[in-house]
């Protein structure tokens, strides 16, 4: 298993596919990354040789990625919160910071919700029998 800025590359992907692994390599920023290291898009990370290994490492230098573009990200958000913006709002609580709306969906950034419905009379009045026997037990 290869090991390219950090992380464990699969051994059974193709190059290309395998890259995007890394953070901040996507789909699109790939191809400019092999063509520069010079290394077959077809051909599987497990046939990869030390030298094509040490080249695309050469060339993901010149692309922000990882720890150095989490830290950037994270700092963006920060300053955002900082200066007390709409966004840096809508990170700090948890929700949809461009524009989507929250009464239906956003279940990604505000989680799954418990609907709490009306009780009936009948189960409104076993919840409190239940609760005077326990405070006479306790007793």
């Amino acid at each position: 298993m290869p090991r390219i800025a950090g992380i464990d590359i699969p051994e059974k992907k193709r190059v290309d596919v395998g890259l995007t692994y890394i953070y901040g390599v996507g789909r699109v920023n790939v191809n400019p990354i092999l063509t520069k290291a010079r290394v077959d898009p077809a051909k599987r990370t497990q046939d990869l040789t030390a030298e094509e290994i040490s080249r695309l490492q050469k060339a993901l230098e010149t692309v922000k990625v990882e720890g150095d573009l989490r830290k950037e990200v994270g700092q963006n958000v920060a300053r955002l919160k900082e200066i007390g913006s709409y966004r840096g709002l809508r990170h700090a609580r948890g929700l949809p910071s461009r524009g989507q709306r929250t009464r239906t969906n956003a279940r990604t950034k505000r989680g799954k919700r418990v609907t709490i419905g009306a009780l009936k009379k009948e189960a409104m009045a076993k919840t409190e029998a239940v609760k005077t026997e326990k405070e006479k037990k306790e007793k």
